[in-house]
């Protein structure tokens, strides 16, 4: 028989909560099981989104503490839909390596960091994509002084890199592909010491999504003094991600950012809004939660495309703020459909 010392002992382990290794300064939050992680966050009455936060026109943070963005107006999108207000959003900085854990964790409910859909992440790191929001392509910026004009130039350089991301294996993928083999990676963790790397001189060039070396050329002192090549390394579907299995979740998430390119297909804006409320057309009228119950069925109000549209605009809205007008960068493949782009939305009903 067991003395009473172990039986002690094996009642205390046996009581011990388990506790999983690893820490952070953030608090994480778990979803019951059969409990949508959707009804976590009715409950607390706020969204937690994990962002970039260092990259102009798509998440990015001001020295008052403001966001902006692309990434950022989806993020204000989703709390529109849920809540009614889009500024109920609690943002969270992320690194590239802080940004998958985040969402495993329940640190964030939705990660909206201009990552990119892969097969890998679907799958392997039990991510969930929701529809692209961006459609771009890796590119490499170099300083003019440099005399680099295309990546075969690049042979005995230093490329500046973003640890942990797509970029590093894209870059490796396509110098191999070339024939260089003496280039010189150099690898950060962070976005701001990147840049910050490669404007003091310690790498010729830097490569990154092509939207990103637009926007961070935008601030750059002497942005004459740097060219971005014309090379697309490779393809990079932009969107928000939730955590796998949870269907409830991902199926809000995937309808709001919908709504955002159903309206603007539509021709439903922020100013003209109010007058599609008497509209005969019964496609709008369902989109609008006019008529059936569309978001009932996923746990949104019936009017969830309205009160985005109402907060946040439509998608074409929200790129000319964030991108088309400050960073004059062509929407190009993030044209609607209809006119030649890849934006598509499927039927409202």
């Amino acid at each position: 028989m067991f003395q009473k010392p172990y039986l002690i002992l094996i009642t205390l382990l046996l009581t011990m909560p388990l506790t999983a290794c690893g820490g952070g300064s953030q608090t994480s939050e778990t979803t019951p099981a059969n409990t949508s992680r959707l009804d976590t966050i009715k409950q607390r009455g706020s969204l937690i989104c994990g962002v970039n936060g260092e990259v102009p026109g798509f998440s990015f943070v001001d020295e008052n503490g403001q966001y902006s963005g692309l990434d950022v107006d989806v993020c204000r999108a989703i709390a529109a839909a849920l809540f009614d207000d889009p500024e109920k959003v609690e943002y969270r900085k992320l690194s590239a390596q802080e940004r998958f854990p985040a969402v495993q964790s329940g640190e964030v409910d939705v990660l909206n960091r201009n990552t990119t859909w892969t097969i890998s992440r679907d799958t392997t790191n039990g991510m969930e994509f929701a529809p692209t929001i961006f459609y771009d392509g890796q590119g490499i910026m170099v300083t003019t002084a440099s005399g680099v004009t295309d990546m075969a130039g690049l042979a005995g350089k230093s490329i500046c890199v973003l640890a942990g991301t797509t970029t590093e294996q894209n870059l490796a993928d396509q110098m191999q592909k070339i024939g260089v083999a003496d280039y010189n990676p150099v690898t950060f963790e962070d976005v701001d010491a990147l840049y910050a790397a490669y404007q003091e001189g310690r790498c010729e060039g830097v490569t990154a999504d092509r939207s990103q070396l637009v926007a961070r050329r935008s601030i750059l002192p002497n942005r004459n003094d740097h060219a971005i090549l014309n090379v697309v390394l490779s393809k990079e579907p932009l969107g928000p991600a939730v955590k796998n299995n949870d269907s409830g979740w991902f199926d809000a998430v995937k309808w709001i950012t919908f709504s955002l390119i159903q309206a603007e297909e539509f021709g439903i804006t922020k100013e003209n809004l109010a007058t599609f409320e008497n509209s005969e057309d019964p496609n709008i009228r369902r989109f609008l939660g006019l008529d059936d119950k569309l978001g009932e069925g996923m746990g949104l109000p019936n009017d969830f495309a309205a009160r985005i549209v109402k907060h946040v605009g439509n998608y074409g809205e929200i790129y000319e703020r964030n991108i088309g007008q400050p960073l004059g960068l062509d929407r190009g493949p993030n044209k609607l459909w209809t006119e030649g782009g890849l934006l598509y939305s499927p039927p409202f009903r």
